[in-house]
Parts: C-alpha cells; structure tokens; sequence
C-alpha cells in the first residue's frame, strides 16, 4: 500500500452508531486489528517480503486520545503509517503499517506485538505471527569437544533452517577398552537456526590413569548423524610428583658422590693442583 495511501486512511477517522449508542467511558480506548473478529494479526511471507495490515485504535471516552505505536518482535521491521497520533472523542482510527520479513529469515514462525500507549502511560498489545515460508532444512554439528576435568565440554551449531531437540550419545575408549558408554538420550533444550549453544556432560568416574579417546554423537529429527572427538590423557598427578621427587634425590645424591670422588682424587695429587713438575 503506498505510504500516500496509507496517511488517507489514516486521516479517515469514523463514528460508527454503535459507539453513539454505547456509553461513554471517561479514559476508555481499545486497540484490534481492522475489520474485527481477528484476536491478532497473522500473515505469511517469503524472506524479504513486505506485509500490510491495519490496526484499530478506539476512543470511547469523551476526551480526545493521544497515543504513540511501537512494535516489538523476533527480527521483524514494523513500520507504521504514524507513530504517534490524536483521536477525537468516540471515534475510531484506522492505521497502516507494514512488516518487513527479514532477507536472511529462515523458514518458521516470528512472533511480536503491536504497543499502544496513551499520554499517561497505560499501553494495550496485540499479538503479531509472521510464518516465514520456504524451504525447511535440518543439519546440526557437534564441535570443540573437550575433556576438563570431570567434564566434557562442546558446542552445538544449528546450520540448518529449523529449530532442533538433539539427541546426545557419548563414548570412550582406554587404552584396556571402553571406559564410558551412554546410550543417546534427548536433551533438555531446544536450538533456533543458527544459534550455537555451549555444553558439558559430566564424567565425575573417569579414569585415574589413562590415554582415552572421547567420541560424542548427536542426532536431531531429519538430521544427518553428527561426530565430534577428542584425546586425553589421565594421570595421577599426586603420584607422579612423588616418583619424580625420588628421581630427582636419586639423581642429586648420584652427583654429589661423583663431586666427592672427583676432590679426593685431586688432593692425592699435590704435584696436579700446584702445576709442579712431576
């Protein structure tokens, strides 16, 4: 609808008999989309199309309103033909706006609100549905697989275009044979297109003394089976501290006896420490 267009309906204010018949009431005002009998706004979009609707807002009071619109929403651009607008007393005003599907939406459904707030702060919504049309696409990865500690941590990429529950199994082998293995079981979240979401799965029976390989599996509803990997190696570093502090007495005893031999071979040589002629 051209914005010319747009600013005459705007300007259209009516006064039906029904608000002539109701009584007024002092303050009262109403906001619904257009024509009646819809609870919200719903419309479907390709990426990058550009909706047109229009909002009802109601004066039934005896004064005249003044309200300013604004639009909140999951990415959506919502333009209105005035932001800000005065309504004469017990009448209605019809007004435009538009809603701008962003270019890169993926397919699904976009959720926001139309806000009407009057001078002294009161503001009524209503519900706005955006289903972003095209085609659907599932693919999900499992990266940066990591072992810290008693945890193992990684990372979740939604790279498709619908949001997915995953399904996590996690694996391990020692150097003996398999040291953890559960079964895949579904994850408490739920991840949009594109996000990435950061996670750990508890290992607090790991082993105190191994070289492992850690083998995480995903899998979401219409995805391709996922892997991510990772090696660690686990030692007792209490242990490990004691043997090496016993090497290093060892070694620190082997050289003072090699320092003590080495002096007393030099004082049974007087003629060798003074450089005399022999």
């Amino acid at each position: 609808m051209p914005y010319a267009a747009a600013r005459a309906l705007l300007l259209t204010l009516s006064l039906p008999l029904l608000l002539a018949a109701t009584p007024a009431t002092p303050g009262g005002w109403s906001v619904a989309p257009s024509g009646g009998g819809r609870p919200s706004f719903y419309a479907e979009g390709t990426p990058g199309a550009v909706l047109q609707d229009t909002l009802s807002v109601t004066n039934r009071g005896t004064e005249p309103l003044t309200v300013r619109l604004r639009a909140t929403g999951d990415g959506l651009r919502v333009a209105f033909a005035e932001p800000a607008l005065g309504i004469p007393a017990r009448t209605r005003a019809e007004v435009p706006f538009t809603v701008t599907v962003p270019a890169d939406a993926p397919p699904g459904d976009r959720a926001g609100r139309l806000l009407v707030r009057d001078s002294t702060g009161r503001e009524s919504a209503v519900p706005l549905l955006i289903r972003v049309g095209g085609p659907e696409l599932a693919a999900l990865t499992v990266e940066h697989v990591a072992v810290r500690g008693d945890r193992i941590t990684y990372e979740l990429v939604n790279r498709g275009t619908t949001a997915l529950v995953p399904r996590l199994a996690v694996h391990a082998d020692g150097v003996l044979g398999a040291v953890l293995d559960r079964g895949p079981r579904t994850l408490p979240v739920r991840l949009p297109p594109g996000r990435r979401l950061v996670l750990d799965e508890p290992w607090p029976d790991r082993p105190a003394l191994d070289a492992v390989t850690v083998r995480l599996t995903v899998t979401a509803p219409g995805a391709a089976r996922a892997t991510g990997r990772a090696s660690a190696r686990f030692v007792p570093w209490g242990a490990a501290a004691g043997a090496a502090a016993g090497a290093l007495s060892v070694a620190a005893a082997a050289v003072a006896v090699r320092r003590r031999g080495r002096g007393r071979g030099t004082a049974t040589n007087p003629a060798a420490a003074t450089g005399a002629p022999t």
